[in-house]
């Protein structure tokens, strides 16, 4: 099978080639081609229920390990970033049209935004504050709704322009997420992206299976088990199925290697959509995007969206989170229902994913009640940005966050 290209990044700032650790397998096939990794089945059982119907709630009293990583210590990048409480808003006007994109309008919009959040006008500069050349910067896209409704290509080719223009060679750049094929899916391909690395956890093999001749995952190794894993007090069985989507039971959720191991800095890349009466944008995409044994969380959703991201691997690699409102999803979230989905025509910007997830909370209630499907907000439903605040992410109280709301004619 023909493979795309094979990650030799350890994670280090040094970025040098090695062959010498156990995650070869991770690397070697999570950038196979989209051939072979496409074949994935949509999930089912179990994993469907929980992924696409949560019914979030204020938080159950779930132990987590949560207070391990609260003494540990922060760093310069730590959340929320250079500009707390802040967040840039920009209406982009016509930029989408019934998901068809102008594409210089998302250019301008992306640019626009950035450089009233930083004070930066040139886009080398802009670049410079949150990455360097010798960075490995991971693009965390949500690939959940194929080319109907996921992170927009065109939104990630304007952040490659910045990042190789502050002069991150494309091979410190990874597109990545958890699910391999849902990336294909969406358009993120070798072919699109020549020269990008584009990396999943949970994946097929070369014998297009998710099992290996020893009845194995391919993933088993893409998850890190030495890493501080995250801990919640639930616990799920998983069929046969439903296993290649968890890659592990019991009560451990570990982190993928790609934050643990590859990224030194993210960029998170959302779109926004409802989860039930409340939303999903910057803290689930990292959150649930990184960890595996998801499903079981859904038992404990507003702290495991929002405690994951207290952990280093998260807390101290994103530096950025640009939010790719495009196109919303105002209902039948959190999987992607083409049904709900509109063009929103807004982009959010911000160091603090807390306050950026606050103002996208905001617009997809906005939109409910202006539609009907809700006819008052639930407050409990906002219980997530309080637990995440409480942990020092970022500013979760609107009369804290300072939007600056820019339209583009």
């Amino acid at each position: 099978m023909k493979q795309s290209g094979i990650l030799t990044l350890t994670g280090k700032k040094d970025a040098q080639p090695t062959d010498s650790f156990s995650r070869r397998k991770f690397f070697r096939y999570s950038a196979m081609s989209v051939a072979g990794l496409a074949l994935a089945p949509r999930l089912s059982s179990q994993e469907k229920v929980a992924e696409e119907k949560p019914k979030p709630s204020v938080s159950p009293v779930i132990k987590t390990n949560i207070d391990e990583v609260r003494s540990i210590p922060r760093v310069a990048d730590s959340m929320p970033g250079e500009y707390p409480g802040r967040v840039v808003k920009i209406n982009t006007g016509t930029a989408s049209n019934r998901g068809t994109l102008d594409v210089p309008k998302v250019k301008a919009a992306v640019n626009r935004g950035l450089s009233e959040l930083t004070g930066e006008k040139d886009i080398r500069d802009v670049w410079r504050q949150f990455v360097s050349p010798s960075d490995i910067v991971g693009i965390k896209v949500n690939p959940i709704g194929g080319k109907i409704f996921s992170t927009k290509p065109e939104v990630v080719d304007v952040i490659l322009e910045g990042l190789q223009a502050a002069g991150v060679p494309k091979a410190n750049i990874v597109i990545w997420d958890r699910r391999h094929f849902q990336l294909a899916e969406a358009g993120f391909t070798p072919e699109r992206f020549p020269g990008i690395r584009i990396l999943g956890t949970e994946m097929k093999g070369p014998n297009g299976d998710f099992w290996d001749p020893k009845d194995e995952l391919w993933s088993k190794d893409n998850i890190d088990r030495e890493a501080l894993p995250y801990v919640a007090e639930s616990e799920m069985k998983y069929d046969r199925e439903t296993m290649p989507y968890m890659i592990n039971e019991g009560k451990h959720s570990y982190f993928t290697r790609l934050v643990t191991d590859v990224c030194t800095k993210i960029i998170n890349v959302p779109i926004l959509k409802n989860a039930g009466l409340t939303v999903t944008a910057c803290l689930k995409n990292l959150s649930y995007g990184s960890l595996s044994n998801t499903a079981r969380l859904h038992a404990l959703w507003m702290k495991s969206v929002a405690e994951p991201c207290a952990f280093p691997c998260l807390r101290d690699k994103v530096v950025l989170n640009i939010v790719d409102g495009l196109q919303a999803c105002y209902d039948g979230g959190p999987g992607a229902n083409p049904k709900f989905v509109y063009d929103s025509n807004v982009m959010l910007f911000g160091t603090d994913p807390v306050a950026v997830d606050a103002v996208g909370h905001d617009i997809i209630v906005k939109e409910r009640m202006a539609r009907g499907v809700q006819q008052i907000e639930d407050k409990k439903q906002s219980e997530f940005l309080y637990i995440a605040e409480a942990l020092g992410l970022g500013v979760a109280a609107r009369e804290k966050v300072k939007i600056t709301d820019v339209s583009l004619t």
